[in-house]
C-alpha cells in the first residue's frame, strides 16, 4: 500500500533538511552541508505492515516550480494522499510562497480533491521567543482563510526542537489505515499492567505512531521530547559500532521502558508503581509482541486480533 506524500515549498525554505532529519539520521548541524534538492527527488520509507511512504520532495526553485504547474501537472497532483507545504517563517518573499502554494491547491483541486494538507511555517527558531506563537497564530489564520474550500493544518517547526517531531507525527499518524485499532489495544496492554503510560514510535524514525494515557502529564511536549533524545541517543550508539535494543531508566516517582517491540516498532512503558518488578513488566512487553505484529497487517485487522492474548503480571 503505497501513499504519496508531497513536500513542496519555495527553495531554502528548509524541506531536505528536515526529510533528511527525520528519515536518514541526520541531526540539525549536519544538514548544514545539504546541497539544494535538484526537480524531484523519491523516496520509499517502509512503515507499518505493508504501508511504504512514496515521498515526492520537489525542489523549490522557480524554474521547477512553474515545470509543475505546467507540464507536470497531472503527474506531480495526481494521487496525492498529503501535501506538505513548507514555509520558511522570515522570506521576503511572502507573495511568491502564497502565490505558488495556491498553485499546489489548484492541482489538488484538479486531481486528488480528497488529499490531506499540512503547512508547516517552519525556522521558527529564528524568531524572538514572545513573538512565535503571535507570528504563527497569524500565519495560521492567513493559510486556513486562502485555503478554502479545502481545509489546512498547520504547525510552526524548527529543525532545531521537537517541534518537527510533532508536525511529521501528527503526518505520519493521519496516514497509518489502521491505527485505532493498534490505539484500542494499546489501552488494553496498559490497563492489564497497569501503566500510566504506553507509547508506541515507528522503529527507523523514531515518531511517535499512538500512545495510551492512563495518567495526566503536564508536559504535553513530552512525546517529541523523547522521540528527539532517542534517536539522537540512537545515532551515538552508531557511531561508537554499538546498536540501540533497549533502555531503562529509573527513579524514586516512576520506571520507564524502552523496548524493541515488533519488526518496525519501539514501545515505551511508563510505570509510576515501584511495587511492579522490572522483570514483570518486560515479560508483558515480550508476551504482547506477536498480538501486535499481527495488528500491525493492514489486511484482516479483525482476524488477526482474534486468538491472541497478553502476557499477565
Amino acid at each position: 500500500m503505497k501513499k504519496k506524500v508531497l513536500l513542496m515549498g519555495k527553495s531554502g525554505s528548509g524541506k531536505t533538511s528536515m526529510r533528511s532529519i527525520i528519515f536518514a539520521n541526520y541531526i540539525a548541524r549536519d544538514t548544514r552541508r545539504l546541497g539544494a534538492t535538484i526537480d524531484v527527488e523519491h523516496t520509499h520509507v517502509r512503515f507499518l505492515g505493508n504501508l511504504v511512504l512514496n515521498l515526492w520532495d520537489c525542489g523549490g526553485q522557480e524554474a521547477f516550480m512553474e515545470n509543475y504547474f505546467a507540464s507536470q501537472r497531472e503527474n506531480i497532483f495526481r494521487n496525492v494522499e498529503v501535501l506538505i507545504y513548507v514555509f520558511d517563517v522570515e522570506s521576503r518573499e511572502l507573495e511568491k510562497d502564497v502565490h505558488y502554494y495556491q498553485n499546489c491547491l489548484e492541482g489538488i483541486m484538479e486531481f486528488s480533491k480528497d488529499t490531506k494538507i499540512f503547512c508547516l511555517i517552519h525556522k521558527m527558531d529564528l524568531v524572538q521567543e514572545d513573538q512565535r506563537e503571535i507570528i504563527f497564530k497569524e500565519r495560521e489564520n492567513y493559510l486556513k482563510q486562502i485555503s478554502q474550500p479545502l481545509g489546512c493544518t498547520c504547525f510552526r517547526t524548527s529543525i532545531w526542537d521537537e517541534t518537527l517531531y510533532k508536525a511529521w507525527s501528527t503526518i505520519i499518524y493521519s496516514l497509518i489505515p489502521n491505527v485505532n485499532e493498534l490505539e484500542r489495544h494499546l489501552n488494553i496492554f496498559a490497563e492489564i499492567i497497569d501503566a500510566d503510560e504506553v507509547l508506541l514510535f515507528e522503529r527507523a524514525t523514531f515518531l511517535v505512531i499512538c500512545y495510551s494515557e492512563r495518567k495526566e502529564h503536564k508536559d504535553v511536549h513530552r512525546f517529541e521530547k523523547v522521540s528527539n533524545t532517542i534517536k539522537h541517543f540512537k545515532l551515538c550508539c552508531s557511531k561508537l559500532a554499538a546498536q540501540f535494543q533497549s533502555m531503562e531508566v529509573k527513579n524514586s516517582k516512576f520506571s520507564a521502558f524502552i523496548d524493541g517491540f515488533t519488526p518496525n516498532t519501539y514501545v515505551m512503558v511508563i510505570m509510576s508503581d515501584s511495587s511492579i518488578p522490572s522483570a514483570a513488566t518486560l515479560l508483558n512487553i515480550r508476551n504482547s509482541r506477536k498480538h501486535f505484529e499481527k495488528l500491525e497487517g493492514v489486511k484482516n485487522i479483525s482476524h488477526a486480533s482474534g486468538g491472541s492474548s497478553y502476557g499477565g503480571r
